[in-house]
């Protein structure tokens, strides 16, 4: 039997853009970021709720192709509960991941966010991949600037 990793990979990401996701405003926020992607026009707005240096509840709006939508679904699951630094850890390895300049054993802790690595069999959908894990990041050093 063989397995045809593009398949895979298209359809690990479909299942990913329909998972149950926060959408729309948060009634508690205290900062919020929207970046856009002009290859493709993909507009993802983030809401972010941070207390005592922990990132408490986030939102995502906006619009945009399967694998953005993926991808937010995929980063508001790693990101909802952790400290801020564990938060900018993860950004930098997912970063890292799709350059291809992590080890096999930073890979795997990173969990369902391997899955994206497929992205790199598609080079111009790697903007998509990557910003809601730029929107979060830019979230973060939103909320800090105000601080």
């Amino acid at each position: 039997m063989s397995f045809n990793l593009t398949d895979l990979y298209r359809e690990s990401i479909v299942e990913a853009a329909q998972a149950p996701r926060h959408h729309g405003q948060l009634k508690k926020k205290n900062a919020t970021v929207e970046l856009h992607n002009p290859s493709c026009g993909d507009v993802l707005v983030l809401d972010g709720y941070f207390e005592n240096n922990k990132l408490v509840d986030v939102a995502f709006s906006g619009y945009g192709c399967t694998i953005s939508q993926a991808s937010a679904s995929l980063m508001t699951d790693q990101v909802l509960g952790q400290e801020i630094s564990e938060i900018k850890d993860e950004v930098m390895l997912f970063s890292n991941l799709i350059t291809d300049k992590l080890n096999q054993a930073e890979k795997d802790r990173l969990g369902d966010c391997i899955m994206l690595e497929g992205v790199k069999e598609f080079p111009a959908r790697i903007k998509c991949a990557t910003l809601a894990w730029k929107a979060i990041y830019q979230l973060i050093e939103n909320y800090e600037g105000q601080k």
